[in-house]
């Protein structure tokens, strides 16, 4: 199953209460289709906010998700935790109501080794008949899944591609030994261009919820060979790849893009504790870089 080149990474939209907004999400997921052209949605991903959002809470995300987007784009579950057992029960959950497919982050705190990481990707892909999607990012998780790991899950028949935010020499270590069929994505909108040109397939992306049209031009000029011109898209895109994160120091995903959405016009409220919202010099920076 192809996933598309442009992935986002879905805030979750809370009410005044700090309760999913319903009528905001399905708007959203028709923003993120149709203005900002996402092939795939990842819901309840980090962006979505996955560490404070209950079971229930993402198993109706996953349903609604599914529901809505009404085979317009793929629906990716964010099923991954750092216990293997809880994994395999959200992700037959997710199965259940039918989702696409599912994203996997390493799991982090418990500082397995890599044999544990293999394992615990290998049981969970066992128990689903969904594509699965692999999540390295060693800056949130502590341990980092190593090129010679990742390279004996692509082996598994339903792990099918890997979202790795490691350098781009253990990218290009991991394309260049993969099987045929297993793809990689970048998790960091930044490098989406130096990721293709290693050979990458797409990105998975939290900028896209601003520019995902910009990014699909980028990413098109590239694979249709007009280099130039997905420079010229990248310089345009990089203020954004890099406010998003640091407005203007570096702030914790996804406080800053779901305040730039609200500048949109598309209120997906605050975030949940322990993250805080955007303070005076953060929003006033995310104005000028969405220039209203």
């Amino acid at each position: 199953m192809s996933f598309g080149r442009l992935i986002t990474a879905m805030v979750t939209p809370f009410d005044a209460q700090l309760k999913i907004d319903w009528e905001v999400t399905g708007r959203l997921i028709d923003y993120l289709i149709e203005e900002q052209k996402s092939d795939s949605l990842v819901v309840s991903g980090t962006t979505g906010e996955s560490p404070t959002l209950s079971d229930e809470e993402k198993v109706d995300l996953f349903r609604f998700a599914v529901k809505h987007a009404a085979g317009r784009c793929k629906i990716i579950a964010g099923t991954g935790s750092n216990e293997t057992a809880h994994s395999v029960e959200l992700t037959k959950k997710a199965e259940q109501v039918g989702v696409d497919g599912i994203l996997l982050v390493a799991p982090y705190y418990n500082r397995p080794t890599q044999e544990g990481i293999y394992q615990h990707f290998r049981t969970i892909a066992q128990a689903t008949s969904l594509p699965v999607i692999l999540y390295n990012v060693p800056s949130r998780t502590v341990v980092s899944v190593s090129t010679e790991t990742t390279l004996r899950l692509a082996q598994i028949p339903n792990i099918v591609a890997t979202k790795e935010c490691a350098s781009l020499g253990q990218m290009t270590e991991i394309i260049s030994g993969a099987p045929e069929g297993f793809v990689l994505y970048s998790g960091d909108d930044a490098v989406t261009l130096p990721t293709l040109s290693v050979g990458g397939h797409g990105i998975i992306s939290v900028a896209s919820h601003i520019i995902g049209a910009k990014m699909k031009q980028l990413i098109e000029a590239y694979l249709d060979g007009r280099v130039h011109d997905a420079k010229a898209i990248n310089e345009e895109c990089y203020p954004f790849f890099n406010g998003l994160f640091n407005c203007p120091h570096p702030v914790p995903n996804p406080v800053a893009v779901k305040y730039a959405l609200e500048l949109r016009g598309l209120p997906v409220g605050g975030v949940r504790l322990p993250l805080v919202n955007a303070n005076e010099a953060e929003a006033e920076f995310l104005q000028k870089l969405i220039k209203v």
